[in-house]
């Protein structure tokens, strides 16, 4: 997502970067001397696996972790102009160059657009910098097996469980457990969201909503361009900002001498019923072409919240307030059409998919979410509603090849719960999603929240695993999910899947899974 670069960071960053450049060596030093006995530490542990023990990972972790700050805030930089921090998805991903096991360009490009994600680093590479052995092969499964089925098989998980680990250099599979059976995927659906949708439309494809001006009238019509993170707040915080396409439409109006309209909405681009299946909730807004701020109510920017009835209409009150200000009158709102005589006089668009994609995944965006699904369908040529986004993510996952066997889509943010995955769906899209001859997927990695540190799991993890785990989390009632990616102990990077259906506690749940994508990070399995 758009992390805007905070005005007192500029001031401090290079004396920072001073102090990072000169205690890295040092503690580069004391990793490396550490890590034989953390090794040690961490294999007696798995030994014990029932109950997993996550001390010894992390005393692993807070080391690793020392001399991986060291050099983050060189690591993190540069920043671009518009204050984007660059480093996770240059560093995370690329196309120009190699970056470790089979991260060479796929045959016959010669260049990239600007900003397009690159290829991610293995592991291998991160941990070279701490003065550490290269990346063995990767763990077998009966040694992998030994450490996961106690933990998998945790009553906590319900009536039904799934487990897959594959390894994200090859797409082999490592551990599978009821792989192709398929369950209720919560929340994890979002991948499947996020692939389809950079499949289809691109990571630089960006969401654009403009003001249209129909001069035989002098009707002002707002057009939606299906963009929810669109904001009328006074700090748009790199979003498309309603109050700047207010502020360009009324300059446009004054060179027409026009100081009066007659003002419309449109929200034509959709089709279908707005209501998602489970109703009014507050998960999640009306499916609309045209809102802003999600339609909250409140000033939050994630999680549940009470949505405005009808947010369109919202949004175009909010705008004729801004024009206002500019000093232009408007008449009360209402919905209509832009014709294709209008003039559009002024637009706002969103940031690159890439950063919405990672938006939806760090915060678990419902309303991104269906926004980006039917925006698949449109790119797709399917009907904008509910069941032809559906279609449009199943055909845009099967072009990519991935086991669809029992796989069925009802929306796009995994709230509905007659949406059904398998575990060997959600390790095959992390799969493709690294793969260097996909690198237009790669923000379906980078956006999944990191264990200890950011998004849904920002308060999980914290004696173990922390920032080495990055995963989608997903809990219904009844249901408990998690699929991501994790380093290994040995330093190798996999993907891993969980579902659990019938669980009766979810903290126990989650708990459970928790626990066993932290025995997957702490073990070397060989």
């Amino acid at each position: 997502m758009v992390v805007p670069e905070l005005r007192s960071w500029r001031a401090v960053r290079p004396r920072i970067a001073r102090v990072a450049d000169t205690v890295r060596p040092r503690l580069t030093r004391v990793a490396a001397a550490a890590r034989p006995r953390v090794t040690r530490l961490v294999r007696a542990a798995t030994a014990q696996v029932t109950g997993v023990r996550t001390w010894p990972y992390t005393a692993g972790a807070t080391v690793v972790g020392l001399a991986l700050a060291a050099g983050a805030v060189t690591v993190a930089g540069p920043w671009d102009s518009s204050g984007q921090r660059t480093a996770e998805r240059d560093r995370a991903a690329a196309a120009e160059r190699a970056g470790g096991v089979r991260h060479e360009r796929a045959p016959g490009r010669s260049g990239s657009a600007a900003g397009a994600p690159r290829p991610a680093p293995s592991a291998a590479s991160v941990l070279t910098g701490l003065g550490a052995e290269t990346v063995r092969a990767a763990p077998n499964g009966p040694a992998l097996a030994s450490v996961l089925d106690p933990v998998v098989s945790d009553p906590a998980l319900g009536t039904r469980r799934a487990a897959s680990v594959v390894d994200l250099a090859t797409g082999g599979q490592l551990y599978g457990s009821a792989t192709g059976d398929t369950f209720t995927p919560a929340s994890t659906t979002k991948i499947a969201t996020a692939v389809a949708a950079l499949a289809a439309l691109g990571p630089d494809h960006r969401l654009t909503t403009r003001a249209a001006y129909e001069p035989d009238t002098g009707e002002l019509v707002l057009v939606g361009g299906g963009d929810p993170t669109l904001t009328a707040r006074e700090d748009a915080d790199g979003w498309a900002s309603l109050r700047t396409l207010a502020a360009d439409t009324a300059a446009a109006l004054a060179e027409r001498d026009v100081r009066e309209v007659t003002l419309s909405y449109d929200t034509t681009l959709y089709a279908g019923s707005d209501l998602h299946p489970i109703g009014v909730n507050d998960n999640l807004a009306r499916v609309t072409a045209l809102m802003a701020d999600e339609a909250r109510t409140d000033d939050s920017t994630r999680g549940p919240v009470y949505r405005v009835p009808d947010p369109a209409a919202d949004a175009t009150r909010a705008f004729a307030g801004f024009l206002k200000d500019h000093g232009v009158t408007t008449s009360a709102p209402g919905p209509s059409k832009a014709t294709t005589r209008a003039d559009t006089l002024a637009t706002v668009s969103s940031p690159p998919l890439s950063a919405l994609v990672e938006r939806m995944l760090t915060n678990s965006d419902n309303d991104l979410a269906e926004a980006l699904a039917r925006h698949t369908a449109l790119a797709s040529g399917e009907r904008p509603d509910f069941d032809g986004a559906a279609r449009a993510i199943h055909a845009r996952l099967a072009k990519l090849g991935l086991p669809l066997t029992g796989a069925v889509f009802k929306d796009g943010s995994g709230l509905n719960r007659e949406d059904r995955l398998s575990a060997s769906l959600l390790t095959a899209l992390l799969a493709t999603a690294a793969d260097p001859g996909h690198p237009e997927l790669r923000p379906a990695l980078t956006g999944l929240p990191v264990a200890g540190f950011t998004g849904t799991l920002s308060g999980r993890y914290t004696d173990g695993a922390a920032g080495v785990v990055r995963a989608k989390t997903g809990t219904l009632t009844g249901v408990n999910t998690l699929a991501g990616t994790v380093v290994a102990a040995d330093g190798r990077l996999l993907g891993f899947a969980f579902l659990a259906e019938g669980t009766t506690d979810p903290t126990a749940a989650q708990t459970a899974l928790d626990r066993a994508a932290t025995a997957l990070a702490a073990c070397g399995c060989r």
